[in-house]
């Protein structure tokens, strides 16, 4: 009952901190205005000095994916290990590696599949070496056993092998969705990998969302990574996360936030040293294997692998990046209300990553080989990033307003009073550099755009930016809070499967290179 009381407490820290900031901030306004004022131009300016961190992380990231994409990996892949075997060197051919991809799905539409198995068979890469795993749930048994014979009719013959498996329902101890259907799909492939008689260290896994179209040249500069690492078992790899594959048919509020979501992480690629996992990714399949698999408790399973790892190795772990793309749905359907209320389900998901704040606090405490220095650094930078997430827009744009309104005639003639504005005002116009930024990498981030849309949708795409303040509000702040209080009180957030519209777009990957 102590362990349980002291994880309640951990639990309840960062929803604690939050509320306590805008309560605080709101009372503050009013009790000591001028005071409330000092302290929302020093949060302002601390706000601009991330703005500049991130433009900056931000331009480096781009520099590298415009280098990197734009390389023949498999021609470079080739050439490596020709060089290997002529030197001795005792590393193996990139023909012993093989991959092993995980496609978790339930009650996707069978045009999502085939976009993702259309991608897989697309690539430049052997497929004699690429082992699908395609994972259904019972719960929707009939439609996913349907949908399996048609794809490995259509797909089976381009590949190694070809797994169908059915994650069954109400198993003890889960949390229905994508986690625990990977701990079962993973374990059924561990009996396939066997049979097959291929080490583990040899199998590089990578598991994807179901709408993952990869691009051409994923595998072969994941084979490349993987084998000029210096210790490919303890480290993940993490690709850029596009939302193209739909982007021309999105609303405006939902392109942003997606954008918002892949600028987010190509910063974080710049900085590999407090670089989580997130969505689609890959690692080796003896890392899988010595952890037991994903967790099946959780929802945030894609993130929650990196620390298992983590903890597995005692700190001995990290995340390299992939300067490369991997293309995933927006959360567009044909109702613009419901896409909405998709997109603030999605991003409300990806915030209870902040269930990693007490799983850290936990087992970091328990965990004595691990530096307390690493331990500080990344639980540092998950409760200040899930802090900021839900509290920086609401205290830039709407609590900085609320001290103006309870000065009093006396505060009014002071100086500082009198020069907030202005200072405020530069500050947040400077801050908007990060806007303008933003707004250029995605107009190069786009794929190219479909003869039915007018030239003129380029003019939309910039100005889209302008509600970027709306976006950070209410896709930002207020989803982010309902994660942080649903964990402060103790009411856990279920598996959420992303609604797809059912017409996949066709990918044009040459829009991936840029020119």
């Amino acid at each position: 009952m102590k362990k349980l009381t002291r994880y309640r407490i951990y639990e309840m820290i960062p929803g604690t901190l939050t509320w306590a900031t805008l309560i605080g901030a709101l009372l503050l306004s009013f009790i000591a205005p001028l005071l409330a004022m000092y302290l929302i131009i020093l949060f302002d300016l601390y706000w601009l000095l991330r703005v500049l961190y991130f433009v900056f992380y931000l331009f480096i990231s781009w520099r590298r994916y415009r280098t990197d994409v734009a390389i023949d990996w498999h021609a470079r892949l080739q050439s490596f290990s020709h060089l290997v075997m002529q030197h001795g060197d005792d590393r193996r051919s990139w023909q012993g590696y093989y991959h092993l991809i995980f496609l978790p799905t339930y009650k996707e539409p069978l045009e999502v599949l085939e976009s993702t198995f259309e991608g897989l068979a697309r690539t430049a890469y052997a497929h004699n070496k690429m082992i699908i795993v395609l994972a259904g749930e019972e719960r929707d048994e009939q439609q996913f056993r349907k949908h399996a014979a048609l794809l490995k009719k259509r797909y089976a013959q381009h590949f190694a092998d070809f797994l169908v498996t059915v994650h069954p329902q109400d198993l003890p101890d889960e949390v229905p969705g994508k986690g625990s259907n990977l701990h079962w799909a993973g374990y059924e492939a561990q009996k396939l990998v066997d049979r097959m008689g291929i080490s583990y260290a040899q199998v590089i896994v990578s598991a994807f969302d179901i709408d993952t179209v990869v691009h051409p040249q994923y595998f072969a500069y994941l084979t490349y990574r993987y084998m000029t690492h210096p210790n490919p078992t303890r480290s993940s790899f993490q690709p850029v996360a596009l939302y193209n594959n739909n982007m021309w048919d999105s609303q405006a509020l939902v392109r942003v936030a997606s954008f918002g979501t892949t600028f987010w992480l190509m910063t974080e690629l710049a900085r590999p040293d407090r670089l989580f996992t997130f969505s689609s990714h890959s690692m080796s399949f003896q890392a899988l294997v010595d952890i037991g698999f994903w967790e099946k408790r959780i929802v945030t399973e894609d993130s929650r692998i990196f620390l298992q790892c983590f903890l597995r190795y005692d700190g001995d772990y990290v995340v390299t990046p992939l300067y490369i793309p991997v293309s995933m749905h927006t959360v567009t359907v044909e109702s613009r209300w419901r896409s909405l209320v998709n997109l603030y389900k999605q991003q409300r998901r990806w915030a209870w990553g902040v269930e990693h704040f007490p799983y850290m606090l936990h087992h970091f405490r328990h965990n004595h080989n691990i530096p307390w220095r690493k331990k500080i650094k990344y639980i540092w930078n998950l409760g200040e990033g899930m802090y900021s997430w839900a509290t920086a827009p609401l205290l830039i744009f709407l609590l900085g307003q609320v001290p103006r309104l309870a000065v009093t005639p006396e505060l009014e003639s002071q100086i500082l009073y009198q020069n907030a504005p202005a200072m405020l005002s530069i500050l947040v116009n400077a801050a908007a550099v990060g806007i303008l930024a933003s707004a250029m990498v995605s107009l190069l981030l786009l794929p190219r755009r479909p003869e039915k849309k007018p030239t003129m949708v380029w003019l939309v795409m910039i100005l889209q930016w302008a509600l970027l303040p709306v976006t950070l509000v209410f896709f930002g702040s207020i989803p982010a809070i309902d994660a942080q209080t649903r964990l402060m009180i103790g009411k856990p957030l279920g598996f959420w499967v992303t609604e797809k519209k059912k017409k996949a777009a066709a990918i044009e990957h040459e829009a991936h290179i840029p020119a």
